[in-house]
């Protein structure tokens, strides 16, 4: 699994999302993005950071920031998780899991002391060029929206 590094031109892609529409990372060229990959939707740990992160939408979009949401679930689940929980940015759905790889968040974990594969709780900034400025992996899904917000001097 090939990980990202700050520098590196991000992978590209064109995912559904939630709403039914198709996102792609090109067409956010000239905005800085936040784009995070989670395990699933509707699990505590990713409902709590996908609050997190509506709940600083406004400061973020303010200091120039769109973010997005990756995870392997259906836009069907992704439309029930963005309504539940009033997730008003785009949640983008990689069942194939080849967005997650591209970006290496999803490969060998450990958890509780076991290896596992599966999706790397991952967040990435993106700058408006397409390069990768920041690449996070292993993120902790609770406080990890204040760490970023005072690692881009948000705060």
């Amino acid at each position: 699994m090939t990980k990202l590094e700050s520098g590196d031109a991000a992978p590209e892609f064109a995912l559904p999302a939630a709403d039914g529409t198709t996102v792609s990372l090109d067409a956010h060229r000239g905005r800085r993005v936040i784009l995070y990959f989670y395990p699933a939707a509707m699990t505590p740990g990713c409902t709590k950071q996908a609050c997190d992160f509506r709940d600083s939408l406004d400061s973020l979009a303010a200091a120039g920031f769109a973010v997005l949401g990756v995870s392997k679930d259906t836009p069907a689940k992704l439309a029930k998780f963005a309504e539940h929980d009033a997730l008003t940015f785009p949640l983008l759905s990689d069942p194939e899991l080849e967005v997650h790889k591209a970006y290496g968040a999803y490969g060998e974990k450990t958890m509780y002391g076991r290896t596992t594969v599966g999706v790397i709780r991952s967040t990435f900034v993106i700058d408006a060029d397409g390069k990768v400025e920041k690449a996070l992996y292993n993120v902790k899904a609770t406080g990890h929206v204040a760490r970023l917000r005072r690692e881009l001097g948000l705060d």
